[in-house]
C-alpha cells in the first residue's frame, strides 16, 4: 500500500476519541485474528538466534526481551494512550507514583529544584518534600495563581515546574497556557499530573504541557480494575542543557528523557505495569469517554443541588459559578472539568456523621471508581500529617471528598440528602 492511499484508509477510519482509542492496532497481527490483544503473563521472550536476542538487548530492536523491560499487553496500553493522546510516546507503570517517581528520578539531579504547588495529592507532596529532599533536590512550592512568584523561584539550577491538572482535593486550576510561555522562554519543562481528566476533555500539547503523568487507576481503568500509571512525553522540551539528559543520544522518534527513561530509569526501578492490569485497562480506555462524560454531568448536578443547601457551608466543583476557576476551567476542559467534588460541613464530626449514614456512596478511597464514592481527607489520605503540614498543604478538617460513578443521580442525591439529616 502506497502513503497516499494509506493515508486515505485512516482518514476514513475516523478522528474521533472513541473511534481512535477503538480501532488503535497491535504492533502485530494476532495469531489467532482475536480483537482484543491477549494476556501475555510470560516473564521471558525466545529469539531464533543469538545474533537477534543480542541485537534487541541492546535496544535495536522494538522485540520483547522480558516483561520487566515490555511485555505486548503493556504496549497495546501504551499504544492506545498514544492514540488517545497523540503524544510521541507513553510508558506504563505500576502505578501512578510510580510514573511521578520515575518522571523526577529521570531528570532530577542533586543541586537541581523543583517548582511545585503545595496543594497536591498527600503521597505526592511527601514524595517531593520528604523522598527528594534526601536525594538533594531541593522543591520550591509557589502559589501557582501568581505567574510572578513562579518567575521569581526559577533559577539556572530550575530543572522542572509541577503541578495537578485540576489540584486534589483543593480543587484549583492553573493557567497551563500562560505558565506554558513563560517556562519555555526559560526552557523549563512543564510537567503535569492529568489524572483527573482525560483526553477527550483536554488538549495537554495545546496546553503547553511537556510530560504528563497520570493514575491509569482512575477513570482508564473503567471501575477500578487495577493498579497502573503512565507517563506520557510529547517530544516538545529540548533537554540539552539538562546535566542528566543533555550529552545523551537522541534516538528517532524519541526524546533523551524517554530515552534515559526507557533505557535505564524504569528498568532499574523495576515499576512495571502488570500484564493483567494492562489488559483490563485497555478495555477501561474504550469506554472512557462515555463513563467520563457521564460521571461528570451527574458530579455538576449533585454540586449544583449542594451549592445551595442550608447545611453545606462551601461547595467545590470547578465548572459552579462560584468557582474562581470557572473561566480557565471552561477554557481547558470544554466545560467539563470531571467527576470530583467536595463540600464542607460544620464540623470533622458533621463530616463523620454524614459519612455514616450513607448506605448508597461507598467509604473508600479512589477516584473515578464505576461507584461513588467519599472520603474525609484531613483524617484519612492527609491523617499521618503534622497540623503544621496539614495547614501548607491546605487541608481542612471539615472538607469531604466525592468521586461520582454512574449511579443514577437521583439515588446519589437521596442518599446524600440521608447524610444531611445526620446532623
Amino acid at each position: 500500500m502506497n502513503k497516499t492511499s494509506e493515508n486515505k484508509e485512516e482518514g476514513c477510519l475516523g478522528t474521533s476519541f472513541s473511534t481512535k482509542v477503538i480501532r488503535s492496532g497491535f504492533a502485530k497481527p494476532d495469531t489467532h485474528g482475536a480483537i482484543t490483544l491477549p494476556v501475555y503473563r510470560n516473564a521471558a521472550f525466545e529469539f531464533p538466534d543469538s545474533k537477534t536476542i543480542a541485537v534487541a538487548f541492546q535496544h535495536r530492536t522494538d522485540l520483547h526481551t522480558y516483561s520487566r523491560i515490555s511485555n505486548p499487553t503493556v504496549t497495546n496500553l501504551e499504544d492506545k494512550i498514544k492514540a488517545a493522546s497523540e503524544a510521541e510516546n507513553v510508558v506504563a507503570l505500576a502505578s501512578g507514583m510510580a510514573a511521578i517517581s520515575n518522571t523526577f528520578l529521570t531528570i532530577a539531579y542533586a543541586g537541581s529544584n523543583i517548582i511545585s504547588s503545595p496543594h497536591l495529592f498527600g503521597n505526592t507532596f511527601s514524595f517531593l518534600k520528604s523522598t527528594l529532599s534526601q536525594f538533594g533536590i531541593e522543591i520550591r512550592f509557589v502559589n501557582t495563581d501568581r505567574i510572578e512568584e513562579i518567575e521569581a523561584a526559577i533559577d539556572e539550577n530550575t530543572c522542572a515546574f509541577f503541578t495537578e491538572i485540576i489540584t486534589n482535593p483543593h480543587l484549583e486550576v492553573a493557567d497551563l497556557p500562560a505558565i506554558s510561555f513563560l517556562l519555555r522562554q526559560k526552557n523549563i519543562p512543564m510537567i503535569i499530573d492529568t489524572t483527573l481528566v482525560p483526553w477527550c476533555n483536554f488538549d495537554a500539547k495545546k496546553a503547553g504541557i511537556d510530560i504528563e503523568v497520570l493514575s491509569t487507576t482512575k477513570y482508564i481503568s473503567g471501575g477500578a480494575t487495577g493498579i497502573g500509571g503512565a507517563i506520557v512525553d510529547y517530544g516538545t522540551h529540548d533537554w540539552k542543557s539538562n546535566p542528566k539528559l543533555g550529552a545523551l543520544p537522541k534516538p528517532k522518534g524519541m526524546s533523551r528523557f524517554m530515552f534515559k527513561l526507557r533505557s535505564e530509569i524504569a528498568r532499574n526501578l523495576g515499576g512495571c505495569m502488570a500484564p493483567d492490569n494492562a489488559y483490563l485497562q485497555s478495555l477501561g480506555m474504550e469506554s472512557l469517554e462515555l463513563r467520563y462524560n457521564r460521571m461528570s454531568h451527574s458530579a455538576y448536578t449533585l454540586a449544583s443541588y449542594l451549592s445551595t443547601h442550608p447545611k453545606v457551608r462551601k461547595t467545590g466543583y470547578p465548572q459552579l459559578e462560584s468557582s474562581p476557576y470557572k473561566t480557565i476551567s471552561d477554557k481547558l476542559f470544554t466545560g467539563n472539568p470531571g467527576a470530583m467534588f467536595t463540600i464542607n460541613l460544620e464540623s470533622k464530626k458533621a463530616c463523620y456523621d454524614f459519612m455514616d449514614a450513607l448506605q448508597v456512596i461507598r467509604r473508600a478511597t479512589n477516584l473515578f471508581d464505576n461507584k461513588t464514592l467519599v472520603i474525609h481527607p484531613e483524617s484519612t489520605i492527609y491523617g499521618t500529617f503534622t497540623q503544621e503540614m496539614k495547614k501548607v498543604m491546605g487541608i481542612e478538617d471539615t472538607l469531604l471528598r466525592f468521586s461520582v460513578g454512574l449511579e443514577d443521580p437521583e439515588d446519589l442525591k437521596k442518599d446524600i440528602e440521608r447524610g444531611l439529616e445526620a446532623f
